[in-house]
């Protein structure tokens, strides 16, 4: 049902038009205005399909009438049909034309003439209607609007000016913009008569000029009729951007198109998204190929421990029996050192491909950090000097070493990067009490007593707009292949895990500076732990007896070895069903299973269980060196579970048992 709007101060002639036009187009519904200014208000209100305005009225006449409609984008579409008393009067034709009009009746006026310049009315707004909603296609636009265009330059203008996309006419040999909508200006960002100065190879980005400048040569020649290309363009203030172009000629007499019309769509959130895809994708691919090198370095490490082991474990017990004052015994020690520090290399192996437990021990962090001092040079190279500065009398702190490892690996990485030339690297430790009033942001943090690991470059420093994302999963501002953007969210993650803070200073040209303060730890078992660390050893003689399970036949006899040395007795099996059987066999009472954690026929944690359904009260050690998932959950040794790290002394195994042995 379409709407008929007729404006006219006569009631008369509004009543003679309404009864006219409802007789010949039933299916139309007629509005009347008596006023210019109460049909501009009723044309905004009920949105007719076509308006029939009268030329005289008083207060507004017709012309004002249109001039005012047109000038009001929600109803200068709808097309106006003036009439006029006067059939010669070509002066107010042309001045009705200039204002918006479509075309004129003269009074008195011809029913079927009245009919058909309706339906004409109605055609071409139901054409315009659907032009609006094809936009994405400048060839239908042309096709649909050629008859319009040419009848009516004014009515061209306005569809010019209102489209959704960047419209232009091009003239084809020197690009230059020979006319130009807002819609254009608003994406290139000048205004239209700065764009009618210039062509289009100024603002087109160099890298995408050959492909346009050949596709114009193939429409010239008339290989094809128009193209379409993603293209960038250079905005006013200097900023990229990608829009859809699409060219198509304007054929005129002669045998070449002069000019040529150019719709251009600002698609440049689009073309980011695919930038974020293809980052994300490179992002995984780098993510597949740490994860193959880490299950190699994992492997690796598996098989350095256990040699390893057996190295550890004769030496000592060949210092056992040789007197210190022989030289061969100073040779034992080299060996031992060596061997020791090895050991300490597999673990930091581990840490990188995360194939450690995370089982947290009482530590004194200079130790962790002096041990490390020696692979940090090596990576952050020989153009950086690195400064130790340890605080001595240092509190202890409950943290699995491994990730200490972590957090100094990843950070020196990232000093080396920031770092451009030569510069410092400081490390430094310090016992420290924190107010909750200085770091009130960090809702999670109590006051207390802290450890304070420092980490301090002179690089580059951290600008402030990517300070609030370094924590992120995968954000990264280094190149594709140069950093999966994993370092710090691992950090953050073993920082929050062990209940400490970490907080980062920076300054662009100066460097950064990392302080993540860790919990003090003190316990009534704290000194056991650091006679430990001094390398006390144990004198507790043991009187129980173990079933040891390991597939490794060196390790095996190595470790029973050790064992009886301590004491105990010791029921060794080279399988898994070797050892059910002698828990199945055996006359008296097993204290302890100490088990590999990966062995043929079933891992340690099954063959834990098949023990304990025989002695429901038995202690239980696991042993690796490698991953012991299959003991863990999520990777975090659960309370009670106990885990002694491939290679081991034998003070470390002394401890080990002694504590696995003692627990409730």
């Amino acid at each position: 049902m379409h709407k008929i709007l007729a404006i006219d101060d006569k009631i008369d002639n509004l009543i003679t038009i309404s009864a006219l036009l409802k007789n010949l187009m039933p299916d139309i519904t007629v509005i009347t205005a008596k006023s210019g200014m109460e049909g501009i208000i009723k044309a905004k209100n009920e949105n007719p399909d076509v308006i029939l305005l009268d030329v005289k009225m008083p207060q507004m006449d017709g012309f004002e009438t249109c001039k005012r409609l047109m000038a009001d984008e929600n109803v200068n579409r709808i097309p106006v049909i003036m009439i006029t008393a006067i059939k010669t009067d070509s002066q107010s034709r042309i001045k009705g034309l200039e204002v918006g009009a479509n075309t004129f009746l003269a009074k008195p006026i011809d029913e079927y003439e009245l009919v058909s310049q309706i339906k004409v009315a109605l055609r071409i707004k139901k054409a315009e209607d659907a032009l609006r909603k094809e936009r994405d296609s400048l060839e239908r636009l042309v096709e649909e609007r050629t008859a319009e265009l040419k009848e009516s330059e004014a009515r061209f203008r306005v569809l010019f000016e209102q489209a959704g996309v960047g419209v232009a006419q091009v003239e084809t040999f020197t690009g230059r913009f020979i006319r130009i909508n807002q819609k254009y200006c608003d994406i290139v960002g000048y205004t239209q008569s700065e764009m009618l100065k210039l062509d289009f190879k100024t603002i087109s980005h160099p890298d995408d000029l050959g492909k346009d400048l050949e596709n114009m040569e193939r429409l010239i020649a008339g290989e094809i009729r128009e193209f379409s290309m993603e293209k960038r363009y250079y905005r006013k203030d200097g900023s990229i951007i990608w829009v859809l172009l699409t060219v198509s000629p304007l054929w005129n007499q002669g045998e070449k198109p002069e000019n040529h019309i150019a719709v251009v769509q600002d698609i440049t959130e689009r073309k980011n998204s695919e930038v974020e895809r293809e980052k994300l994708q490179a992002q995984f691919t780098q993510s597949q190929k740490m994860e193959s090198i880490g299950r190699l370095a994992g492997g690796v490490a598996h098989d350095l421990n256990n040699m390893l082991g057996v190295i550890i474990g004769h030496t000592e017990l060949a210092m056992d029996i040789i007197d210190h004052s022989n030289l061969v015994y100073e040779d034992l020690e080299e060996i031992h050192k060596a061997a020791e520090r090895s050991a300490s290399l597999t673990r930091q192996l581990l840490a990188f491909a995360r194939k450690q437990i995370i089982a947290p021990q009482v530590i004194n962090l200079n130790k962790i950090v002096n041990d490390m001092l020696k692979m940090l040079e090596r990576i952050i190279g020989e153009n950086i000097e690195l400064k130790w500065q340890p605080q001595d009398d240092l509190w202890t702190i409950k943290i699995d070493p491994s990730q200490i490892d972590q957090i100094l690996a990843n950070l020196c990485v990232n000093a080396r990067d920031a770092i451009k030339s030569v510069g410092i690297l400081t490390i430094k430790t310090e016992n420290i009490f924190l107010d909750q009033k200085v770091y009130s942001n960090h809702t999670e943090f109590f006051s207390g007593e802290y450890v304070l690991l420092s980490v301090n470059d002179n690089g580059s420093g951290i600008d402030k707009t990517v300070m609030e994302n370094i924590f992120e999963p995968f954000f990264t501002t280094k190149e594709v292949g140069k950093g999966t953007g994993l370092g710090l969210s691992t950090i953050y993650g073993i920082v929050k895990q062990n209940n400490g803070i970490i907080d980062v200073k920076s300054t662009l040209g100066e460097g950064s500076t990392f302080n993540i303060y860790f919990p003090r730890y003190i316990d009534k078992n704290q000194q056991i732990q650091n006679n430990f660390l001094k390398g006390e050893e144990s004198t507790s003689i043991g009187r129980e007896t173990i079933l040891l399970v390991e597939d490794e036949p060196s390790i095996l006899t190595l470790t029973r070895m050790m064992l009886q040395k301590q004491g105990y007795t010791v029921l060794a099996a080279k399988r898994p069903g070797e050892a059910i059987d002698i828990a199945q066999k055996y006359p008296s009472r097993i204290d302890l299973l100490m088990t590999d954690v990966v062995m043929p026929e079933m891992n340690g944690r099954d063959l834990a269980k098949n023990i304990l359904s025989i002695y429901p009260d038995i202690k239980r050690l696991f042993m690796s060196g490698y991953t012991a998932n299959v003991i863990a959950h999520h990777g975090v040794l659960d309370a009670g579970v106990h885990f002694i790290q491939k290679p081991f002394s034998k003070q470390e195994l002394s401890l080990k048992v002694r504590d696995a042995l003692s627990s409730c």
